[in-house]
């Protein structure tokens, strides 16, 4: 963690963007190949699998948005914590808006 410390906020920042991301397009993808493939499972288990990859997906998540920041302020670095906390939520913002954005562009207008 001490090589982390030596790098400026806004990459930390960056960095844990581009990994959620990336975990939210292996998630994305997996949906997408798997949709509608077996309609002959029964419910409860998808109910249960979808309930299973919620969970995990927040533990993953969330260690790649607050973990680093919650290591820092444990080590009485707020400062710092709240830049790279700060940075991460920017990042994620314009990946959001440049989501809706690409959606907007796709979509037909309708009359």
């Amino acid at each position: 963690m001490k090589s982390l410390e030596k790098l400026h906020p806004a990459l930390i920042g960056l960095i844990q963007t581009v990994g959620v991301t990336v975990y939210c397009g292996a998630i994305a993808t997996f949906f997408f190949h798997t949709g509608n493939e077996n309609p002959d499972l029964p419910q409860n288990i998808i109910m249960f699998v979808m309930l299973m990859l919620l969970v995990f997906s927040a533990g993953i998540t969330g260690f790649l948005v607050f973990g680093y920041s919650a290591y820092l302020a444990l080590n009485k670095k707020t400062k710092q914590s709240l830049n790279v906390l700060g940075y991460t939520f920017l990042f994620s913002g314009i990946v959001i808006l440049g989501m809706i954005a690409l959606i907007a562009l796709n979509v037909p207008a309708t009359v």
